[in-house]
């Protein structure tokens, strides 16, 4: 080690950069102590990989049909998880649709935090007739289930990946806005943001600096499950035929001519996308259920 090396090792950590440290070390540590949550993220990032940089190695050919390769047993040759009625191989397709599932779930669960944290900062920290008012529309579209909302729009429009995430994600943020208000209400009242106010902050700098930061925690867990959500709706819609059309691969509409199948003995149609829709929600719960505890140590050490 030269003698720059020695003395730039000696040098102490600067003040503000320390706490920063141990905040991201004790965070890592709360959430490696859950080892559900450890499980969960082994699980997405085993699945996430297999699906996108697996039809990179494994290729297959998902849009010319085979007629004299249907139904083919797993184990067959070239065909590890076997075949579909019109000859799909079930092991690419399965990648294939994982992309789907997983992107269309991350954007949707996402564009719902979002618009969801937005509308209820707003609403929990103007109070009186606004919050009032914008929580009569979460009120008045929550009491619609959402599954049909989403079947009413799937219909309307053309089921392509993007309009998928905006119709899932244009109903989903309801519970995140209910949520974020709740926090909201309870943030507006603490003397940091009294002191900004009292100083000439407008309402919209009080919700950007420290409404939602100080919300953050919520908002990040609760993304974790509006993730796991949107994969359950894009799942729900596939599977009722109103997903993203053929030749388009995704779990739902595996699923779904899996089931059609159930009698026929074709097991392989039905279980691995079910199996990995199960393993897919449940990682991000898990992850989700790690994260809390997290928030909720820095909340306690707060």
């Amino acid at each position: 080690m030269t003698a720059a090396n020695a003395e730039a090792a000696r040098q102490p950590v600067p003040a503000d950069e320390a706490p920063v440290r141990g905040q991201w070390r004790q965070a890592l540590t709360v959430f490696a102590e859950n080892r559900l949550a450890l499980v969960g993220l082994v699980i997405f990032v085993v699945l996430g990989g297999l699906c996108f940089l697996g039809p990179l190695f494994y290729r297959t050919d998902q849009v010319h049909t085979d007629l004299a390769s249907v139904y083919l047993a797993p184990g067959s040759p070239g065909h590890p998880l076997g075949t579909d009625g019109v000859g799909y191989d079930q092991l690419g397709r399965l990648l294939l649709g994982g992309q789907t599932s997983i992107v269309v779930g991350l954007a949707a669960g996402v564009l719902a935090t979002i618009v969801g944290t937005i509308w209820g900062a707003i609403a929990g920290f103007t109070s009186g007739w606004v919050d009032a008012a914008m929580m009569r529309v979460v009120d008045a579209m929550m009491s619609i289930p959402s599954l049909f909302l989403f079947m009413l729009m799937a219909t309307i429009v053309t089921p392509t990946v993007p309009m998928l995430i905006l119709i899932i994600g244009a109903f989903a943020w309801l519970g995140p806005a209910r949520l974020v208000r709740g926090e909201a209400l309870t943030l507006r009242s603490r003397e940091y943001v009294h002191a900004m106010r009292s100083m000439g902050g407008t309402g919209g700098r009080a919700v950007r600096r420290h409404i939602i930061p100080n919300a953050i925690g919520t908002v990040i867990v609760n993304a974790t499950f509006q993730v796991a959500d949107a994969i359950l709706y894009v799942a729900y819609l596939s599977f009722l035929g109103l997903g993203v059309p053929p030749p388009a691969a995704n779990w739902g509409g595996m699923l779904s001519d899996g089931l059609a199948n159930t009698y026929s003995g074709y097991w392989w149609l039905l279980y691995p996308p079910g199996i990995a829709i199960i393993l897919i929600v449940l990682a991000f719960n898990f992850i989700g259920d790690g994260l809390r505890d997290v928030f909720e140590v820095r909340l306690r050490r707060r």
